[in-house]
């Protein structure tokens, strides 16, 4: 199976969106510049933010970039078991918040019609979706909009629901991937298979395109996937010190410290799986409760805060397991590295 040409560039390596501030309009302008193809972020952005996103990296030069949106997939939590979560991180938070306080319980869709509204007014060529399918009229719309929609899936069950469904491409997902895992299915973590593997298994549930994603870390990781049917591949945790990315300088220096020697899914910060940076407190806290969003609002104000201050122990050092590659260096000599 070949890319459609929405997906097709001149490299099989690709950069995933990395919500949250590290991918920047310059860095999938300067990604396409390089003949791969790139994705922004939309979650947690503003329908406003994410249309101005847009124009940005337009204004850059680029024309043939993708945004990923988060499909709406709430983590319900009990108001009794999301007070309970408080307690059991307030001392932290008071740490860098002196002040800090719980804040009420909130369940959003991440403005997802709005930004739905905004991609396809913007006619953007590739819109990528996480954390579940979506509806049908949500399809409906992006497709007879003319925009190539790409799936996220963490397993052949999922992959085949998508290709049922009518997406146009997959996003195979393996459980090493840095930040939050795009399992369909809530209050449950992906199965712990090697990329090779889960593509292998994939591969034959579906016709589609297939990008292989997580845990990339070498040129060598590149091959296996390909060779064991993926199309392309993404890279996100190894953009994650790219001159051009919006990586926070704590998130930055935590990539390089040789004192954090290890990764694991975990819900400390969000309520919903995601692979981070072991520190004291993902430890204190493996067994924090599902609630997505809820729990992502409630720890935004101390991971930012921390961040803010340069202490990096309250802050969601996303890291895929290929971490100990990422390197300061320009998008495009990242991709050199690990061109097949």
């Amino acid at each position: 199976m070949s890319l459609p040409p929405a997906l097709r560039h001149a490299r099989v390596v690709t950069v995933a969106p990395m919500a949250g501030g590290a991918t920047t309009p310059a860095l999938v302008a300067a990604a396409e510049a390089h003949g791969a193809f790139a994705q922004l972020a939309a979650g947690y952005l503003s329908a406003d933010a994410l249309r101005t996103r847009i124009a940005e990296t337009r204004a850059l030069g680029a024309t043939r970039f993708g945004v990923n949106l988060f499909v709406p997939n709430l983590h319900r939590i009990a108001a009794d078991d999301y007070a309970a979560y408080w307690r059991s991180i307030a001392a932290d938070a008071a740490r860098v918040l002196p002040d800090a306080s719980m804040s009420p319980l909130v369940e959003d869709d991440d403005d997802w019609h709005a930004k739905l509204d905004v991609v396809i007014e913007a006619r953007v060529p590739v819109v990528s979706l996480t954390f579940g399918p979506p509806d049908v009229a949500a399809l409906t719309r992006l497709r007879t909009a003319g925009i190539l929609v790409l799936q996220t899936v963490t397993s052949a069950a999922e992959a085949r629901s998508a290709t049922d469904a009518g997406v146009d491409a997959l996003t195979v997902q393996a459980s090493a991937a840095g930040g939050h895992s795009g399992i369909w299915t809530r209050d449950e973590v992906p199965a712990e298979v090697p990329l090779p593997e889960l593509v292998a298994a994939v591969r034959p549930t579906s016709s589609l395109p297939i990008v292989a994603a997580g845990g990339i870390a070498s040129r060598r990781d590149v091959q296996r996937a390909l060779g064991a049917g993926a199309d392309a591949v993404a890279i996100g945790t190894l953009a994650l010190r790219a001159t051009e990315a919006g990586t926070s300088a704590t998130h930055r220096a935590a990539l390089a410290d040789p004192a954090l020697v290890g990764t694991e899914l975990t819900r400390a910060f969000t309520g919903r799986p995601a692979r981070a940076l072991v520190t004291p407190f993902v430890e204190a806290h493996r067994d924090a409760p599902s609630g997505y969003p809820a729990l992502h609002h409630l720890t935004r104000p101390m991971r930012a805060a921390s961040a803010a201050s340069g202490d990096a122990s309250l802050v969601h050092l996303w890291a895929g397991e290929g971490w100990r590659a990422a390197r300061d260096a320009p998008i495009a000599d990242i991709l050199d590295d690990l061109e097949p």
